[in-house]
């Protein structure tokens, strides 16, 4: 069979073309930077493209990429066309590429045909490769670009998102028209998104607890907040759990999640553990009292009275003082939050703010303490650095007087 390139056949609806690029390094789930990749998809007549970032190319990310992106640009085409890749095309035979019967079974459930390309041809593919090479140029970091480094995944799935959006709401070059506003009219010659994704090579399904943990192979496996309740699937990837949940199910969309129409996206990924050795990753966990490097996380800081809302009003100073004076122990709390109140009413709110910011690094919570820093940083002295309280500065009496106590005279050490 000849396959024509899809970009001398630019009937609407007709040819949905996707490919594959190395994307930038980002923190995995264990904080090491990994390689990503970006799944790059477009319509060949509207141009609309749609880039996704993934941890790898196997067959279910395959899956779960292709059914985001349809449901992204909201209809099936006819055919898709990509490389011969093995989760493709699983040998040729005298020149003929024998399918992978998986993705024959995935074009059959969404009502498309999966083409490959001819071999060493790029004229058959030549749309997919310019999409991948405006993708990276956007949004892998390089000194051309002068792109700051991702700080997590999300960070990076949000990147592309604003890609897209940005590069299908302007002129488009070939066409002299937006992409967007094409696909409205490329939508009539689109077939219907089927209503549930094709989940076959994604794994075995779990149902998340409401400790947002699910079960595997005896071992608990963390998801993000946002799932309890939700089925996902799970499988083997390596030495890797990942987990997959389907986000269009779900009755409320994460924070977490990237706003748009959406589909299959994994959204956790552990490595392998043996029963009695749970993976927990505190990220998934934002109200935990630890934070996720282990260290314990800050208090939340929220008034509930008149009286704590005008303090809290005095400033950062004032939450770092109420947040160590609380943490120390100190007596009067409430009582002395009152009185800087008053005094921020006489010696103004930033010098207020600023000497409860030097008494919460100081320790400092005693009776008479904000009124004399006030005062001390007042006189000019505010440059200085800040003096904790310690055993060094106790302003007690020593012992030394009595050293020789006892002893003849001059042998006193």
């Amino acid at each position: 069979m000849i396959v024509f390139s899809s970009e001398k056949l630019t009937e609407p609806g007709l040819w949905l073309q996707w490919d594959w690029g190395k994307g930038p390094l980002v923190p995995g789930p264990d904080g090491t930077p990994r390689v990503t990749l970006l799944f790059c998809a477009w319509l060949a007549w509207s141009r609309f493209r749609v880039v996704l970032p993934v941890w790898d190319r196997t067959l279910p990310t395959l899956i779960a990429c292709l059914d985001a992106a349809l449901r992204r640009a909201g209809g099936v085409p006819v055919y898709a066309l990509t490389d011969n890749e093995k989760t493709v095309t699983v040998e040729h035979v005298a020149g003929v590429p024998v399918r992978h019967p998986e993705i024959v079974a995935v074009g059959r459930h969404y009502g498309m045909t999966v083409h490959t390309c001819v071999p060493y041809d790029p004229e058959s593919k030549g749309g997919s490769e310019s999409t991948v090479k405006i993708a990276k140029a956007d949004l892998v970091p390089a000194e051309a670009n002068l792109l700051e480094g991702y700080g997590s995944f999300a960070e990076l799935a949000r990147a592309c998102r604003e890609f897209c959006d940005t590069v299908n709401g302007r002129v488009h070059r070939e066409t002299c028209a937006v992409p967007a506003q094409r696909l409205e009219a490329e939508r009539a010659r689109l077939h219907p998104v089927p209503g549930a994704p094709h989940t076959a090579a994604l794994g075995t399904t779990r149902v998340v607890n409401t400790d947002q943990t699910i079960r595997f192979g005896s071992v608990r496996y963390s998801v993000p907040p946002g799932l309890a309740g939700a089925e996902v699937w799970v499988r083997a990837d390596g030495d890797e759990l990942v987990v997959v949940a389907d986000l269009g199910a779900l009755p409320l969309l994460p924070d977490w999640a990237v706003p748009g129409p959406c589909g299959l996206a994994e959204v956790a990924r552990h490595r392998l553990s043996v029963p009695g050795n749970p993976r927990i990753d505190l990220a998934h966990y934002p109200d935990h009292p630890q934070q996720p490097d282990g260290t314990p996380r800050p208090p939340r800081v929220k008034a509930v009275t008149g009286a704590e809302a005008a303090f809290l009003a005095l400033g950062d100073g004032a939450v770092a003082w109420l947040t160590e004076a609380a943490a120390a122990g100190a007596s009067r709390v409430r009582a002395k939050m009152a009185e800087a109140v008053e005094l921020a009413a006489l010696a103004g709110t930033a010098a207020v703010d600023a000497a409860l910011g030097t008494a919460a690094l100081a320790g400092r919570f005693g009776d008479g303490d904000l009124l004399s820093i006030v005062g001390y940083q007042a006189a000019g002295h505010a440059d200085g650095p800040a003096t904790v309280a310690n055993e060094s500065y106790s302003a007690q009496p020593g012992t030394s007087a009595w050293a020789g106590f006892g002893t003849a005279p001059g042998t006193a050490s």
